[in-house]
């Protein structure tokens, strides 16, 4: 043994001077800036910072423009990196933000357009900045959302302005602000009170009185009167398509329910028709939040401009499209891929294909006053963030169930995978006694039933009665699987956007859906990843060959032991169950007498699905360490299926395990993970039932990329297939749901519960309480390392179909509860002092809710009553 140290030794200096080599980074230069006001249109004081890059130049110049309520600190960043690349950077806060003057005007040509020319005669005049003639800066300028729409518009205007990256903005305000002739009223809202902010007048804050009162006209009314819409079109870029014909780089995001993907379409159509170079850029991200991929797309502004400022390097692929968003698997940095094509597809694709739906009419009921609406996705947030009792009430879960609030016409199942880039089309014939305002989404259907809305995206349509439309569904880029199905439904409301007041009936039919594909995509490798990734398996394969040698040369020609043969896992004991602990008892060295399991008793029998609950601290991952042998208790017993628990006992390989990580090596594909790890084992390959674990991963074709491209739900749903390889007889798993979508939740639940129902067991430690009621069969409440009780769940959190309404602004509770008794499919209604406890008979939750909000009640919050979350924070004394 002594032997192998020395070259184990020098192979780890190796691997650490690997290591340093490939995590210390260069400290950035520093960078001269100076802070000043500058004069913009009709003397508008304009607060500015310039970066100066190093060398005596001439530099070309870039200036940077930030987003709608933001400043000039907000692109501190992007400026610095600008100039070490050798560019001559100008930030400015616009007008009517920060401590720059003036009012906002939505980037009026005679305010915020007429800025940005001040701002470059200024440029112009700067020693170190390249001009191609007297006062004609070579000059770049980038900008994202509000800022990357005035690059267009001061493009469009001023022919001084050379190359642009504009990203996640919009072409026509009319119809990023009234999409299909409807108000988006939550956006409006949010964006509207951003400029409410830095003092100005009360109701209008720094806006211009032409902007607000067209704001607050839209707001009364939902709709966009002429006025409103000429003051739009005035301000967007559409209105002069025809000036902007300059190298242009597009970056538009894929989750933005803001300025869609179609906006950055009509940006690259517009550009190409004018005869200008153009390049388009889906980005994983957008308003609606996702991956962060400023760096990539950092370093493809300095590609672009390098190439059109500086005529040198590759401007970049004309198309590229992020996909599969995740993290590296130990530092949790979010990565993407993607795939790129030599020219721009557009949202209508390379190709088309035909996926019918079903057919027939089907009858669309709008409520009165549009409530309660459906939940399609919350501004900035994209997913629907609202509670989940409020989401289900408001039409936040899946259509089936809601029947007459949504219309839903699914397709045939895939034959084929089928990826979907670009906008998806369909017909839609509405009959009505009157204009129908409709929201058409498009669902993923999975093999068993759930589904999927990607990107969280809705498409508003305004029918006229008795019309047929062509409905442009969001633009995506989306891929559907074998199996899958897709499936178009239609709801008469949504959250994000108006609609009309009075009640309606709508017969509604659709025609195929139509869906774009691009073939000639390629797919490219994944962001940038760090060198330890490719240094350590290589490290880690020669440390591995350094111990095993010496070893292996010591054995070659000796004799097997006699009790050196393979066993199997030991038989159950009879009358043994699964697990039983007994008085478990550990204290951790240098904790004095606080003890981290004391005393601990519960059993677990077969075809049970046992919840571990307690606060942090409570003992839970220590008495799981222990029952998977990790480490040895001070006191008591653990038996699993009869047989003593310690280190490397033959009972467990009876039990499969996900705790504190699943460990995955990021470079391999998930595949490949799964079968290291059974091979690791050294049990036959044909025991490890691969195929029945993989498929409660659902991870389809993912299996085969590489683990570091996974989010972090698909590397759990992996983890879990991982540790029912062999279909253990009890299963573990700490926080099992950790990263899941609702949807993955929900199937993770249902996949627990069958595996029990083979008997076999399962012991879950979760935080989510909900989950534990609706999964359980039993459960252990810990608290300080002790058992504070276990049995049923049925007999630890009582059951009743409660439901808990908070109001705001009822004075008389007793009146209230009244008269919610009174209505029909309702046993009774009490006040409480969190809420109205109502308990449901026939009345369903949605239902209540409209009937409370047609009472003119105003409704905070309302859903299911949780129970075990009340006994479970009185049992541990409710201050933890």
């Amino acid at each position: 043994m002594t032997r192998r140290w020395p070259a184990l030794a020098a192979v780890l200096a190796l691997a650490a001077t690997a290591l340093v080599w490939t995590t210390v980074p260069d400290g950035p230069a520093p960078v001269d800036r100076e802070h000043r006001f500058l004069q913009g249109a009709g003397g508008t004081r304009l607060d500015t910072t310039y970066y100066r890059p190093p060398g005596a130049g001439p530099h070309p110049a870039v200036l940077l423009a930030h987003g709608f309520g933001g400043a000039k600190d907000d692109e501190q960043d992007r400026a610095q990196r600008l100039t070490r690349a050798g560019y001559a950077v100008l930030t400015y806060t616009a007008r009517g933000f920060g401590r720059s003057g003036g009012r906002i005007g939505l980037n009026a040509a005679d305010g915020e357009v007429a800025d940005v020319g001040r701002l470059v005669d200024w440029l112009a005049q700067r020693p170190e900045v390249r001009k191609e003639a007297a006062g004609d800066p070579v000059l770049g300028m980038a900008g994202g959302s509000y800022g990357g729409a005035v690059t267009l518009l001061a493009a469009a205007r001023d022919p001084r302005i050379d190359a642009l990256v504009p990203s996640v903005t919009y072409w026509d305000l009319n119809e990023a602000l009234f999409p299909g002739g409807v108000f988006k009223k939550l956006w409006a809202g949010i964006l509207f009170g951003q400029g409410l902010t830095g003092g100005g007048d009360p109701q209008c804050g720094r806006f211009t009185d032409t902007v607000c009162s067209a704001f607050q006209r839209a707001a009364a009314t939902g709709r966009a009167d002429p006025a409103t819409r000429r003051l739009l079109a005035s301000v967007s870029p559409s209105s002069y398509a025809e000036r902007i014909s300059l190298p242009t780089l597009v970056v538009q995001g894929q989750n933005d329910s803001l300025f869609p993907l179609s906006h950055g379409d009509s940006v690259a159509r517009t550009v190409a028709r004018n005869g200008a170079p153009v390049a388009v850029d889906w980005i994983a991200g957008g308003h609606d939040g996702g991956a962060d991929e400023s760096t990539r797309v950092h370093d493809r502004t300095v590609g672009w401009f390098d190439a059109h400022l500086k005529e040198r390097g590759d401007p970049g692929p004309a198309f590229r499209v992020s996909r599969g968003t995740g993290s590296l698997a130990e530092d949790g940095t979010p990565v993407v891929r993607g795939a790129t094509a030599s020219r721009y597809p557009g949202a209508t694709g390379t190709g088309r294909r035909t996926v019918p739906l079903d057919a027939g009419e089907q009858t669309l009921a709008h409520p009165a006053g549009g409530m309660p609406p459906t939940v399609t996705a919350v501004p900035g947030l994209g997913v629907p963030a609202l509670p989940g009792g409020i989401a289900a009430a408001f039409g936040g879960g899946p259509p089936a169930g809601r029947t007459g609030r949504e219309a839903v016409f699914t397709g045939s199942p895939l034959s084929a995978p089928l990826r979907i880039t670009g906008s998806a089309t369909f017909d839609l014939t509405v009959r009505s006694g009157r204009a129908a305002v409709l929201f058409a989404r498009l669902y993923d259907v999975g093999t068993d039933g759930a589904q999927s809305l990607p990107r969280q995206l809705v498409s508003p349509v305004t029918v006229a009665a008795g019309a047929t439309v062509r409905v442009a569904l969001p633009a995506l880029d989306h891929g559907f699987g074998a199996g899958h199905r897709l499936r178009v439904v239609i709801s008469s409301t949504d959250l994000g956007y108006a609609s009309p007041a009075e009640p309606a009936l709508h017969r509604i039919r659709v025609g195929a859906l139509s869906v774009p594909t691009v073939d000639t995509l390629e797919l490219t490798g994944s962001a940038d990843l760090p060198r330890w990734v490719w240094v350590l398996p290589v490290v880690a394969l020669t440390a591995a060959a350094a111990l095993l040698r010496p070893a292996r040369r010591r054995n070659r020609g000796a004799h097997p032991h006699p009790d050196a043969q393979a066993a199997g896992p030991p038989d159950t004991v009879p009358g043994a169950p699964p697990l039983r602990v007994e008085g478990l008892t550990k204290r951790y060295p240098g904790a004095g007498e606080r003890y981290a399991v004391r005393d601990l008793s519960f059993t677990v029998g077969p075809g049970q699905v046992l919840g571990l609950l307690g606060p942090n601290g409570a003992g839970k991952t220590t008495t799981l360490r222990m029952l998977m042998g990790l480490i040895t208790p001070d006191g008591g017993e653990l038996t699993l299926f009869g047989h003593p628990v310690r280190p490397g006992a033959p009972v467990l390989s009876r039990l499969g395990s996900f705790v504190e990580g699943p460990g995955f090596l990021p470079h391999l594909t998930g595949r490949q993970n799964i079968d290291l790890y059974w091979r690791s084992t050294g049990r036959p390959a044909a025991d490890a039932h691969a195929e029945s674990a993989l498929e409660i991963a659902a991870l389809g074709a993912a299996l085969d990329d590489p683990v570091r491209t996974y989010s972090q739900g698909m590397r759990q749903r992996l983890a879990i297939a991982q540790a029912m390889l062999g279909l253990p007889d009890l299963l573990v798993l700490d926080e099992p749901t950790n990263g899941l979508d609702p949807g993955q939740i929900r199937e993770m639940r249902d996949v627990l519960i069958r595996y029990a129902a083979h008997g076999r067991s399962v012991v879950v430690s979760s935080h989510l309480l909900a989950e534990v009621e609706q999964c359980c069969t039993h459960l252990v409440v810990m608290d300080r390392g002790r058992l504070v009780t276990a049995g049923p769940v049925a007999d630890i959190a009582s059951d009743g179909a409660q439901v808990l309404v908070v109001t705001s602004g009822v004075r008389d509770d007793e009146r209230l509860a009244r008269t919610v008794a009174a209505l029909p499919g309702v046993a009774d209604a009490t006040a409480a002092d969190e809420g109205l406890l109502v308990r449901l008979t026939t009345l369903t939750t949605p239902a209540l809710l409209a009937e409370l909000v047609r009472a003119g009640v105003a409704v905070e919050q309302i859903g299911p009553r949780r129970r075990l979350e009340e006994a479970f924070l009185t049992l541990i004394g409710g201050d933890q």
